[in-house]
């Protein structure tokens, strides 16, 4: 059985059956989306059990050639890199769907778009081949539209523009590296492994233009500083279901196509190592200082996102064998912090219809349940030992001393600053004097612990035993550490 395919169209067709159903049926259009994504869900986690940690081989390949003329195919398959954001994608799916029992207006639309946009994120992940890569990096594009622009806040149109242009020019530029790449395999092949040993031989100074060319490409999306520009508005305006998406999930193609492209063109990674690192720096303390000065918790996590993001474009530039496996580990966890984080900033808000810190004080005595596990990713965010952001960070940082020196100094002031911003958060919400609005504020129902207690759960497992997700990565990562540490 093709597991792979299975677990990418079982989405595909459930947004087709939901489009299917009348519009007046809500409760079977919201259980239908439900059971195929907990489908795609199940299933994805299933492939542990059959996942061979001790390869960086890829595993569950499957091939449908679509036109040998050209080398193109339906090609799937994972390693040690794909299947955590697999695994990452299906379960913040799953959440955001539970988070969405606000939304009345154009259901069916919603629950389509929704999977639909699960659809294309697990093809990212999942593309053997670089022209189907490139066509679900682009689907991407849109479902995200019409959720930002239909179901988004006043600025929705704007927006959801931003998003689109912003990304469709980055794509320009990957389009262009790919299709250089291309004309230079011998085979005229768009399959990765083929494409990856003819551009490996490319001389230094073109690997060099078309890294850069890819940089740009995949760092709209990541983003990196100053290619941000769409984020914090795209994430203050979008529903709060669909931020976590966007933070949880969409940020992470970036990492992932930098890696993939890093790993056919070393020549050219090695000679752009000072530009990376400068860029995460930049990133990490550019995004912490601007999220310690919102006052919008959305518009605060949007920014932080610029900065943890940059510091997994910190352990990427290392080149070495801890700091890639801490870039890698840094993606997982900031998916599960800031997915944790927008679906409970977005269940705040539904209840109280402001997102200012200022408006709210002393929650914990209403709402403690709320103040224990917005707490609790807020401390990981930090990366508080014994959390997930901790792990994570504590490699890149080694690896980043390895390589870099006391030029770590600046990403350590990074980790300051999210602590600042962190704690001003929780004393805001949750210390002062209690606001007699609030007296009667619902604390977090059944449905809704449904959906944050399988994130809060990611936070601590993987913060106190990060044995078993960092064995599911290391054989891959340690396969492309020997592409750099080999070079003459």
């Amino acid at each position: 059985m093709h597991m792979l395919s299975l677990i990418l169209w079982v989405p595909f067709f459930g947004a087709l059956l939901v489009a299917l159903l009348p519009a007046a049926q809500h409760r079977l259009i919201r259980g239908l989306a439900l059971a195929h994504a907990g489908l795609a869900l199940v299933l994805s986690w299933g492939l542990l059990a059959q996942f061979d940690c001790s390869t960086a081989a890829i595993q569950f390949a499957e091939q449908v050639i679509w036109s040998a003329t050209i080398g193109v195919s339906y090609a799937l398959g994972i390693d040690g890199l794909a299947l955590p954001m697999v695994l990452l994608t299906t379960l913040l799916v799953a959440v955001a769907l539970l988070a969405s029992e606000q939304v009345t207006v154009g259901l069916k639309g919603y629950y389509a778009w929704m999977l639909i946009l699960e659809f294309a994120m697990l093809g990212v992940f999942m593309a053997r081949d670089w022209s189907l890569f490139f066509m679900f990096w682009e689907l991407t594009l849109i479902p995200l539209f019409f959720l930002i622009d239909l179901w988004g806040g006043k600025k929705r149109h704007v927006a959801s523009l931003n998003f689109v242009l912003y990304t469709m020019g980055g794509a320009i530029f990957i389009l262009i590296g790919l299709i250089v790449v291309y004309r230079l395999t011998p085979t005229q092949s768009f399959a990765m492994a083929v494409i990856a040993e003819a551009a490996v031989t490319l001389p230094r100074q073109e690997q060099v233009w078309l890294l850069l060319a890819f940089l740009i490409g995949f760092g709209v999306k990541i983003p990196i500083f100053p290619l941000h520009g769409w984020l914090p508005l795209a994430h203050v305006e979008a529903p709060s279901p669909v931020s976590i998406l966007l933070s949880g999930v969409l940020l992470k193609m970036g990492a992932y196509g930098l890696l993939r492209v890093m790993a056919m063109l070393p020549e050219g990674a090695l000679a752009l190592q000072p530009l990376l690192v400068g860029i995460a720096l930049i990133s990490i303390l550019y995004g912490g200082l601007l999220a310690w000065r919102q006052s919008d918790l959305k518009a605060m996590i949007a920014y932080s996102s610029v900065s943890h993001m940059g510091v997994a474009l910190l352990g990427i530039s290392t080149l070495n064998e801890i700091g890639l496996l801490g870039a890698a580990l840094q993606m997982t966890a900031h998916g599960l912090v800031a997915g944790a984080l927008f679906l409970l900033i977005g269940l705040l808000y539904e209840r109280t219809h402001t997102r200012e810190i200022a408006d709210y004080g002393a929650l914990i005595r209403v709402t403690p349940r709320f103040a224990l596990f917005i707490t609790l990713a807020l401390l990981a965010g930090m990366g508080l030992p014994g959390l997930v952001g901790f792990v994570a960070e504590l490699h890149v940082l080694i690896g980043g001393f390895q390589r870099w020196g006391w030029w770590m100094l600046l990403a350590s002031l990074g980790v300051l600053i999210s602590a600042a911003y962190a704690v001003r958060t929780i004393s805001g919400l949750f210390t002062g004097p209690a606001r007699p609005e609030w007296v009667e504020l619902r604390d977090l129902q059944l449905r809704e612990w449904l959906a944050v207690i399988p994130l809060a759960a990611g936070l601590l497992v993987l913060g106190m035993a990060p044995a078993p997700v960092i064995a599911l990565i290391s054989a891959t990562i340690a396969k492309l550490t020997t592409l750099f540490t080999h070079l003459p």
